[in-house]
């Protein structure tokens, strides 16, 4: 019997397991600069970091008074974003050996994100974590995006894993909010380490507060080990 129990883990994708938010930024750069707002600023593009997509063009029509329907802002961005993300995806290395170390001790794994699926399709197939995640949920397929549970409990059920069973490994305060409200044990990781004293980040199991420099695979399955017993 694996060392993990029944142990089940489901990973956020964007920043966690890959470094995608710059291919993000891009395409929101390209697309709120075709509709009348230029020098769209990574600062700016930080506030919608742990957002969904879908909810991320719907505050722009707000923030930026855009005439733009959200959906025609959500297809137009994705379409630039997919056309970077096939190419131009950097996996965290230490997130793919964690994820190798998993593998193969059968833990059923799942991905849960609030990209559309095929933003998540082009990324796991693009860098080949497709071979290890084959369970993913996007929030496109539930009714609220993080910091509601719904995802994460849909991978739960998809995996047919009790929430109680469940780790979540997260890198955006929503998302570390989201697996609290799942009944679901937390690795944080953030992205933006500035936020790490968030209140969100504070119901995390495991809070790294430095990021991704902080992370190591073996450190954090030898933290599985120990909280499985």
């Amino acid at each position: 019997m694996s060392k993990l129990g029944t142990l089940s883990v489901i990973f956020d994708l964007d920043g966690t397991l890959v470094d995608s938010e710059p291919n993000y930024y891009e395409a929101s750069r390209r697309t709120l600069a075709e509709h009348g707002v230029p020098g769209f600023t990574w600062a700016e593009h930080e506030r919608y970091v742990g957002v969904s997509t879908q909810e991320t063009a719907q505050l722009w029509t707000r923030e930026y008074g855009l005439t733009a329907r959200a959906d025609e802002l959500l297809a137009a961005t994705n379409r630039r974003y997919l056309q970077l993300a096939r190419t131009a995806t950097r996996v965290y290395p230490e997130m793919r050996e964690f994820v190798e170390l998993l593998a193969a001790e059968a833990v059923p794994m799942a991905v849960a994100s609030g990209s559309s699926p095929e933003a998540i399709e082009a990324i796991l197939a693009g860098t080949g974590l497709d071979a290890y995640l084959r369970t993913v949920v996007s929030a496109d397929e539930v009714p609220h995006g993080k910091p509601a549970p719904d995802v994460f409990l849909e991978a739960a059920r998809r995996l047919g894993a009790s929430p109680a069973d469940c780790v979540v490994v997260e890198d955006a305060a929503p998302g570390a909010a989201a697996a609290h409200a799942a009944g679901m044990r937390c690795i944080a990781v953030p992205y933006l380490t500035a936020q790490a004293a968030a209140p969100q980040f504070a119901t995390a199991d495991l809070l790294l507060r430095g990021g991704q420099p902080d992370f190591t695979a073996r450190a954090a399955y030898d933290w599985l080990v120990r909280s499985a017993r």
